[in-house]
Formats: C-alpha cells, sequence, structure tokens
C-alpha cells in the first residue's frame, strides 16, 4: 500500500464529501479522485518511465495540491519548489534534480528557467499550448487510470530540498515508508475524523504537505485561503469551520494581536498545531491562554519528517511537559547519543538520534553526506536535548545551527558565503537570534575590510537580490574584530552573548 491509496480508499467511503476548497474551486472526493487518476496517467503519458521527477512550483491552491496527488499516483518522484524564493535558488535545484516534468503557475514561472524539462501550467495564461495545460490534460484523460506503482516501500516519494553548507543543495530522499508512518501517526495522533476542516496556512512546499494525506484519509476537508493574513484566518475559523491548522508561530502571533479578535473567533478549533520555528515555554501559555486546550506540536525534520514527537493538547496540561517537543512517535526510535557514539540513559544531554521508518532514503547523489548523517541506522539531528523518565523530548541547542524563521530553514553559510562576496565585508558571521514574531531573525555580524565604511541596508540588499527576503538578516552587527577561539575559529556563542 502506497500513501496515495489512503486517499482513493476514502474517495470510496465518502464520495460526496468536500475534498478540497477555496473561494475559486470546490472539489468532492469522488470528483477529487478522477482528476487524479487523470492527471496522473497524463504524466505517465509524457512520460513513461516510473520514479522520475516532477518538480512544482505554484503558491497555495487547490490546482497546486491536485498536481501534488496526482504526481504521487502516477508513481513519479515530487520535488516541490518554494515559489517564495529566487530564480538562482530555483535553479541550483531543477540542475541538481534534473526533473523530467516541470508544473508551476504564472509566479513559479517566473522563477524558473530549465528548458530540458517538459513543462504544464497549472493556470491558464494565455500562451501555454492547451496539451501543456493541466486542465486540458485532466480532460482528455478523463476515465483513465495509471498504471500500478511497483517501485516498493522503500522507493523514493519526495525529495525536498534543505540548504547547502558546500554552495551544493541537499535533496532529502524521502521513502514511501516514511510517508505511510505519517500519515498514520497524524491520523492516530490528532484523531482526524471526516468532521474535520484543516485551514491552509503554510505553504504546502513545506510542512503543511505532511497534514495532506491525514486530513484526505479520514474523509476531511482542506480549505485553501486567498491570503495568509490574520483576516482571512481569522474568518475561515469563524465562519468556514476550521477544527485544524499548522502555522508558524509568527502567523499565530499576528493572529492574536489582531484587533477585536477573541476565542469566540475560533468556536470549532481543537487542534492548533505549531512548528517551523522555536517558541518558549511562555509564548506557549499564552497561546494555551488565548485559545485554550487546543495547542499542540510536533518535531522532525526534513530528514525524519515532522513528528518524530508529538505533544497533543492534552500534553500540555501536565506543568511537567512545559517547553517539552512531546514523545515518539510509531514506526520511529528515538534516543540521545553522545560524541563517542553511545545512548545515553534518561535525563542525559546529547544529539537526538532517530531511526525507524520516518528516516530518510539519504541525501540524492551525496552518499558521502548520507554516510555522514546515518550512522549504523541511526539519523543524526544535529539537534541537542534530553528525554526524561516518562519520554518526552526536550530541545535544548541546535548543533548545525540551522535559523529557523517564521517556519523557514535557513542555513548561516549560505548568507555568509553571500555576505562575505561584497567588496567591503572581510568577514562575518550569521547566527540567530529569538524574535517575538519570528521565533528567529536572521542576524548577521560584519567584520568589514580595514578603512572600508558600509551601511547595513546595503548589505541586507545584497543577500536579498542573491538569497531572496527570508535569508535577508534583520539585523547586520558591525565588529572591528569577530570573536575568535585560540585556533581562530569564530566563535558563534560568544557573538551572541556579546549583542544580547
Amino acid at each position: 500500500m502506497y500513501p496515495i491509496d489512503f486517499f482513493f480508499r476514502a474517495a470510496k467511503l465518502y464520495p460526496e464529501r468536500i475534498a478540497l476548497q477555496s473561494s475559486q474551486r470546490t472539489l468532492n472526493y469522488r470528483s477529487l479522485a478522477s482528476k487524479i487518476n487523470a492527471i496522473a496517467a497524463a504524466l505517465q503519458a509524457l512520460d513513461p518511465q516510473p520514479q522520475t521527477r516532477v518538480a512544482i512550483c505554484a503558491a497555495n491552491t487547490v490546482d497546486h495540491a491536485t498536481a501534488i496527488l496526482a504526481v504521487l499516483a502516477a508513481g513519479k518522484v515530487w520535488v516541490p519548489l518554494n515559489a517564495r524564493s529566487t530564480a538562482s535558488e530555483i535553479s541550483r535545484i531543477t540542475d541538481t534534480i534534473e526533473p523530467s516534468i516541470i508544473i508551476s503557475d504564472a509566479k513559479g514561472a517566473e522563477l524558473i528557467d530549465n528548458r530540458s524539462a517538459i513543462w504544464l501550467r497549472l493556470d491558464d495564461d494565455g500562451d501555454t499550448e492547451p496539451d501543456r495545460r493541466i486542465e486540458t490534460l485532466a480532460l482528455r484523460y478523463a476515465g483513465q487510470t495509471p498504471r500500478a506503482n511497483e517501485a516498493g516501500e522503500h522507493a523514493t516519494q519526495a525529495i525536498k530540498f534543505t540548504g547547502g553548507t558546500t554552495g551544493l543543495p541537499k535533496g532529502v530522499m524521502q521513502p514511501y515508508r516514511a510517508w505511510t508512518a505519517g500519515i498514520i501517526n497524524q491520523v492516530s495522533g490528532w484523531q482526524i475524523t471526516q468532521d474535520d476542516c484543516f485551514v491552509v496556512t503554510a505553504p504546502v512546499t513545506h510542512g503543511t504537505s505532511t497534514y495532506l494525506l491525514p486530513m484526505l484519509a479520514e474523509g476531511a476537508k482542506l480549505l485553501f485561503l486567498d491570503k495568509t493574513d490574520p483576516v482571512s484566518v481569522i474568518q475561515a475559523f469563524r465562519e468556514q469551520g476550521g477544527t485544524m491548522s499548522f502555522m508558524p508561530p509568527t502567523l499565530i502571533y499576528m493572529v492574536m494581536a489582531h484587533p477585536g479578535v477573541s476565542r469566540a473567533d475560533f468556536p470549532t478549533l481543537r487542534n492548533l498545531i505549531y512548528g517551523g520555528a522555536p517558541m518558549p515555554a511562555e509564548k506557549v501559555d499564552q497561546l494555551r491562554a488565548f485559545f485554550g486546550d487546543v495547542v499542540g506540536t510536533t518535531y522532525g525534520q526534513t530528514e525524519a519528517p515532522q513528528i518524530v514527537t508529538m505533544m497533543r493538547p492534552s500534553g500540555f496540561k501536565d506543568p511537567l511537559n512545559r517547553g517539552s517537543v512531546g514523545r515518539c512517535t510509531w514506526l520511529s526510535d528515538m534516543a540521545i547519543m553522545a560524541p563517542d557514539g553511545s545512548l545515553l540513559p534518561e535525563g542525559e544531554v546529547g544529539e537526538v538520534v532517530v531511526q525507524g521508518h520516518l528516516v530518510m532514503a539519504g541525501y540524492w547523489r551525496l552518499p558521502e553526506k548520507t554516510s555522514e548523517t546515518i550512522i549504523d541506522g541511526w539519523l543524526h539531528t544535529g539537534d541537542v536535548g534530553l528525554i526524561d523518565e516518562r519520554g518526552y523530548l526536550f530541545l535544548k541547542d541546535r548543533i548545525r545551527d540551522v535559523i529557523i524563521t517564521g517556519g523557514f530553514n535557513i542555513y548561516p553559510t549560505d548568507v555568509e558565503n553571500v555576505l562575505s562576496q561584497h567588496q567591503a565585508v572581510y568577514e562575518c558571521a550569521v547566527f540567530g537570534m529569538p524574535d517575538e514574531k519570528w521565533g528567529e531573525a536572521v542576524h548577521a555580524a560584519v567584520q568589514l575590510h580595514p578603512g572600508v565604511t558600509c551601511e547595513a541596508e546595503t548589505l541586507i540588499a545584497h543577500v536579498k537580490h542573491a538569497l531572496g527576503s527570508v535569508h535577508a538578516p534583520k539585523k547586520i552587527h558591525f565588529l572591528e574584530q569577530l570573536p575568535r577561539s585560540s585556533v581562530g575559529k569564530v566563535l558563534k556563542t560568544a557573538i551572541r552573548e556579546l549583542l544580547h
């Protein structure tokens, strides 16, 4: 059984229920199943080879979600491309992944410059040939079903890209078994039913994608918004029956701060899941005081997607769990490891390691990186934490220094590489600082060349042009000398302490 089969089973049970809805389009389970089958058959006709890559770059829409599901049904490998990224970053990914098919909307098309793949459009731009429009293909192949997938549970379902530390993006190969484990744990953990309405507020190219099939497996509805702003989010819960959502902390804070908003605007909310950025225990307390006992969270990473641990809303009722990210989910094992590779006892601090169904198959065409990350079956997460005697995980720090800002992972080396290219910069260090709005904000400490002056706005614009606004530092700190260790290594911890 493959992940997409959870949806097709539900389509037989709940054919008339709404599956995907927006202000522009509504699809019930019967119609969505027919459309997915038709598009999947079309994808196989355009490229008959199994397990080839199909990249999708588009905004959050019903059509985008339908295309993702069709890729899965076709036995292809889904490669999400962030429509908020830059053309250079998208180019790096497509050059690395060599997709046979690229699907985009108008926004995505502006970012892509890859002519070796077959291009398909989600929208009708007036210029694309009819036989290259998804809607046309869905009509042409209506009534057809794709050939059966025979890849096996250990084959790759999706390749999601993380930031690169050597100038190369790392494509995480997520196998079918990882997606199946995620579906089982989401359905069970959040107790999803056909009465649920999941309000889509974060990009389906990121963490939200892990909620698509769990919701559809139980006959629930996914509601797509025209805009992801506090007014639209509040309206979805107040007037359209929203019961669940996965949001980055920054959006939750904005919703809570909206003038006149109250708990009464969320009459059917029962699972508000925060993720994609760290949240201090004090903030979790504020959320629970405002929304009630509906706040939950998960811990995972692209290499072990989304749900290594889960904290249900009921878990936060226990004061002992303040600051925890929950307990390990089914079909995975989690431990704390010492630098020498030994597993540590309860209460000891070390690196969080994971093994089991959720763990990636490896990095795309990077066997050395894979062997550095998965050792003796254990995925080394790069996160530091402890597991208490009850099995609850408490995160302490991150070995890899990844910055999680507004739900996006930012790798300091990527930003440092760009900053260092500016002629005024002698050396720099990029790091995250706590931020009430973003969870963490990108900061940079910069040492200029002797006698050279430069404005902070100039360097921020330099990064924004190369990598996009998400990567751009929120603040530049100019230091005469960056603090260093005895061997000359720049000490980011010392920089944080200096600037705190």
